[in-house]
């Protein structure tokens, strides 16, 4: 598969910084409501796009809008209220501890890697309940145990345990919005101009 490398606005290139450590402090930059909605727009712009981006005045707005897509890997946002069940930042190391198992030792601090080949690769770990299942996809699987469902008192209260040890202390580079988060992004697009536009 050919990932993107640029983003195309009236015949001009711009190079993206595809390194998926730079995605997830963008994702991280864009939930973020202590910075201002304009500030969180030229910071994600930086990252992705360098100076060559945040000089290009005329087209913030649609830097901005290309940025947010190469983020969401070319697909639709994700609008649903599901609970979220991973955090880039706080299962960091779970996520590169998984990678190493399931993938013949792959150091993702070792190699420039591609943001939607990480996601790719993420959504690849392997996940079954009655085999191999890496440790990223375990805590998930913890974290996402219907409690009312589990009819043993004993294995209910394991669980318990277990989602209390391991729930996400901070949701904000998830896929998932809270309805805060939502509004805030609302404004921050309507700050840059996006609000409505395709």
């Amino acid at each position: 598969m050919n990932y993107p490398e640029y983003v195309e606005i009236e015949g001009k290139k711009y190079k993206i910084n595809t390194n998926f450590k730079v995605a997830i402090e963008c994702n991280k930059i864009a939930m973020d409501t202590s910075i201002r909605d304009y500030e969180r727009a030229l910071a994600i712009i930086y990252k992705l796009f360098g100076e060559e981006g945040l000089n290009d005045f005329d087209n913030h707005g649609k830097l901005l809008e290309l940025g947010q897509r190469y983020l969401a890997c070319d697909k639709e946002l994700n609008n649903n209220n599901g609970k979220p069940d991973m955090d880039y930042e706080q299962d960091y190391g779970l996520i590169w501890a998984s990678f190493l198992s399931d993938y013949n030792g792959l150091d993702i601090d070792k190699i420039d890697l591609h943001w939607w080949k990480f996601q790719e690769l993420i959504n690849g770990l392997s996940n079954s309940e009655l085999g191999n299942c890496c440790i990223l996809n375990k805590i998930r699987n913890i974290r996402n145990k219907k409690l009312s469902e589990i009819k043993d008192p004993k294995e209910k209260d394991m669980y318990r345990k277990l989602q209390k040890e391991y729930a996400l202390k901070n949701d904000s580079n998830t896929k998932v919005a809270t309805k805060e988060q939502k509004k805030s992004a609302m404004a921050f697009l309507e700050a840059v101009g996006m609000k409505g536009s395709d």
